[in-house]
């Protein structure tokens, strides 16, 4: 019998097969999966819907680290031996998670090899968006950074799961993940809408050409 290949590795119905450790459970827009500073004891895995990471600092100031959607893993700190979660995990729609406990995903990478490259490929892929984040930080212009935002909210890049309708977000929430104010997120957006590269109908579109801010802005 031929092996399947890595790339057709079907996570999803992995995941939700009952087994020890494993449970898929739902969540309602807003609803806090985990909060900053509670025990960190299992792994997630987003089956439906969409996830923001949010971080607050001693002094009370928030930002939003990471905006995740449906293939993705949250929460693998517990692996590294992170007693506690660095962020708080919301539903940013209604979503639904696998939560994977931590001897549980051990026990899972150990024995299934086919779901361990799929995780790796993961840890990989978010180590290139962080390196990625940073550069973005220090040399891209806020117009830039925002555009890059979007697509990504978008999933742009990412075969076969591009989601160019993306759910409701507030500019507030924008201007923390891009690092400025409110009033220049709302201008940027006015531009973008102006050159249509987006629009508003029904939620937010985002079209491909919002890629020429990023190649030519």
């Amino acid at each position: 019998m031929a092996r399947r290949q890595p790339g057709r590795f079907d996570a999803k119905s992995f995941l939700t097969r009952v087994g020890t450790g494993r449970s898929l459970s739902p969540y309602r827009k807003k609803q806090v999966i985990f909060a900053q500073g509670a025990s960190a004891d299992a792994v997630f895995y987003i089956e439906r819907g969409q996830v923001k990471l949010t971080v607050v600092s001693d002094r009370g100031k928030s930002a939003v680290v990471a905006m995740l959607g449906r293939g993705d893993f949250f929460g693998e700190g517990c692996l590294a031996g992170q007693p506690v979660r660095m962020a708080t995990a919301s539903a940013m729609t209604d979503v639904t998670v696998v939560r994977i406990e931590r001897q549980a995903m051990i026990g899972l990478l150990h024995e299934g090899s086919l779901f361990s490259e799929r995780f790796m490929a993961h840890l990989l892929a978010r180590n290139v968006r962080f390196e990625e984040d940073l550069v973005d930080q220090l040399f891209n212009s806020s117009e830039k950074r925002l555009a890059r935002v979007l697509l990504l909210l978008a999933r742009f890049g990412k075969e076969g799961k591009t989601e160019p309708v993306i759910p409701k977000i507030s500019q507030e929430v924008l201007a923390e993940m891009v690092g400025t104010t409110r009033p220049r997120i709302s201008g940027f957006m006015n531009k973008f809408r102006k050159l249509g590269f987006i629009e508003y109908n029904g939620g937010l579109h985002i079209h491909s050409s919002l890629l020429n801010v990023l190649l030519h802005g």
